[in-house]
């Protein structure tokens, strides 16, 4: 159990705090991550730039350092960082040879990693993307796969090319063949708990372990009987050579790491490898400096998994590179030859001016003052139930991540200018959910409250229903668009567009929008509901599609929960303020 936190929303920020102050002597925090301090009398590289949630190291922050990445992205606890923390960790990192973004292969990561590197380029910075697949038991497409302890390997890869001068287009390269000749199988024990949690996210039964696990928490593909020490040495190895790459000789060379979960003990993963070893050697593989440790973890996740990486001359090279970070050093770099970080805090944001706005637009934003307020305190109340449901086939975050969104939004409300306008204040509200929630709910829930605020716009003159219909689908559009889902993948979609569509359907026949508000939500809370009986194709429990059938999603459910409680608020504030939105033509009228 995580038993070490003051506020468990605080979590990852405050263990990278105590790192920063750990290690302040080789390497620097931006916003967003860490970088590494520059070494002197040493030219410019390419930057590699690695990423993810907390909870996994030493990845993602250890890894940090002279012949591994250049600079980390440090996300919430099993959710991506956002589009924001990247974008800021890399200019931090560019070295003016360009940036190459790595990070494992699911969703959120994906999306963050993939705006920011379209602003960077935007910005001038030339930069690359290598997404690490190296999970065998996650899918059977390659391109599906999860990234998990094989981030390390890749990385090592790409960092050692970096550090030996290669060139941005070099470096891309050697990462995407690391990551072509990379496999990892891994096993769980027990589960692990998320700070602040009681449960686990997930149990093994008795006399089991998880075949298939996650890092994020996420469960085994299936159970299997616990066996002993020289059998999970042969399921490993052998799930492992049956997946070995097509360009790769069926003898040859590899490079071994063997990792704990965060609740193995080191003594049993050395009982582990003298197992394993030999059957590598009997397969003829000639095993090339095995790493055997704790590299890619998940908490306190009892289990471990093992990668092999097959190496040519090249991968060979810079396996055997020299390396120096916080949590993996092949040489003890002296660390006299770095150079302190500069003194002096990033420079502050330029002050933003609160756009004019119209009345209609100032009294809907009055709204949204409310509306973020109450949807606060109902997904402080309900963030259990909703990470419990997360947790039987997903990373069990989502609830943790609703509130770290909805609370960034109430901050940005709260200091937000009164005379601000829907549109206004909404995006300020988007932009500081996508950015603090991060993960895949984080960015959709951002980029859908920018939409709905930019459709009803600050100088509208009057805000019909049919006008907030409108905005409504608008909201759901960003979500299709930027999440590229649709009905029935079980999604928060097969909550939200048959609110649109129910909403829509209720105005046009002239029914005031409270009440169509209201009766559409309740549409939205039985279609969530309905959503236990769909298989997931998409997302982090794609993988665990059978296991999630029986349990509604937790994406749909919150959205149902939150449609419900914006219906409660307008309501109440026609009944107790007299605000009314008439059905098609008329305004906000206080």
């Amino acid at each position: 159990m995580t038993t070490i936190c003051d506020d468990p929303d605080e979590f990852a920020e405050d263990q990278l705090a105590g790192w920063l102050a750990l290690y302040a002597d080789r390497v620097r925090g931006v916003t967003g991550g860490v970088v590494t301090l520059p070494t002197a009398d040493t030219a410019p590289q390419v930057a590699v730039v690695i990423g993810g949630g907390s909870g996994h190291y030493p990845a993602f922050s250890g890894l940090v350092g002279p012949g591994l990445a250049t600079g980390a992205v440090v996300g919430n606890v099993f959710t991506s960082p956002s589009a924001a923390q990247v974008y800021s960790v890399a200019r931090a990192a560019d070295q003016g040879r360009g940036v190459v973004l790595c990070f494992g292969n699911y969703a959120g990561d994906t999306m963050n990693f993939g705006i920011a590197a379209e602003r960077l380029r935007a910005a001038g910075v030339d930069t690359r993307i290598v997404v690490v697949t190296d999970d065998v038991a996650s899918a059977d497409e390659v391109d599906r796969r999860r990234g998990i302890a094989g981030d390390f390997a890749v990385v090592k890869a790409m960092g050692a090319a970096a550090a030996a001068g290669a060139s941005l287009d070099e470096v891309e390269r050697v990462g995407r063949h690391a990551n072509d000749r990379t496999r990892t199988i891994g096993v769980a024990f027990s589960g692990c708990t998320l700070p602040g949690a009681d449960e686990p996210l997930f149990t093994v039964p008795d006399g089991h372990l998880g075949l298939g696990l996650g890092i994020h928490g996420e469960p085994g593909i299936r159970d299997v009987p616990l066996v002993p020490a020289r059998q999970l040495a042969h399921l490993l190895v052998d799930r492992l050579l049956a997946e070995r790459p097509a360009d790769a000789p069926a003898g040859g060379r590899v490079a071994p790491v063997l990792n704990g979960l965060g609740d193995t003990k080191y003594e049993e993963l050395f009982v582990l490898w003298g197992r394993i070893a030999p059957l590598l050697e009997q397969a003829g593989l000639a095993v090339v400096e095995p790493e055997v440790g704790e590299l890619v973890t998940s908490l306190d996740m009892g289990g471990c998994s093992l990668t092999l990486q097959w190496l040519d001359d090249d991968l060979e090279r810079l396996w055997r590179a020299d390396a120096y970070a916080p949590a993996y050093r092949k040489v003890a770099a002296p660390v006299a030859t770095l150079v302190p970080a500069a003194a002096g805090t990033e420079c502050a944001a330029d002050a933003t001016v609160v756009p004019n706005a119209s009345r209609a637009s100032r009294q809907a934003a009055d709204t949204v003052r409310v509306v973020v307020a109450a949807t606060e305190r109902l997904l402080r109340e309900q963030e259990h139930e909703l990470g419990r449901i997360d947790a039987v086939a997903g990373d069990g975050d989502h609830g943790r991540g609703m509130v770290k969104g909805i609370g960034a939004a109430r901050r940005a409300v709260d200091g937000t200018d009164a005379t601000a306008g829907v549109a206004f204040l909404l995006g300020r509200a988007g932009e500081a959910w996508a950015a603090e929630a991060g993960g895949t709910s984080g960015v959709l829930w951002g980029a859908a409250l920018e939409a709905f605020g930019a459709a009803i716009g600050d100088d509208v003159d009057e805000v019909t229903a049919s006008l907030v219909v409108d905005a409504a689908r608008a909201f759901a559009d960003a979500v299709v668009q930027l999440g590229r889902a649709r009905r029935g993948d079980k999604t928060l979609l097969d909550a939200l567009l048959p609110f649109v569509d129910a909403l829509d359907a209720a105005v046009r026949s002239g029914v005031p929008l409270p009440e169509a508000w209201t009766a559409a939500a309740e549409v939205a809370r039985l279609e969530a509901t309905a959503t236990a009986a769909l298989s997931p194709r998409v997302g982090r429990a794609r993988p665990l599609a059978a296991k999630s059938v029986g349990t509604p999603d937790a994406g749909a459910v919150s959205m149902g929960m939150v449609l419900t409680r914006v219906g409660e608020v307008l309501t109440a504030r026609r009944d107790t303020t007299n605000t009314t939105i008439t059905t098609t033509t008329g305004g906000v009228h206080a």
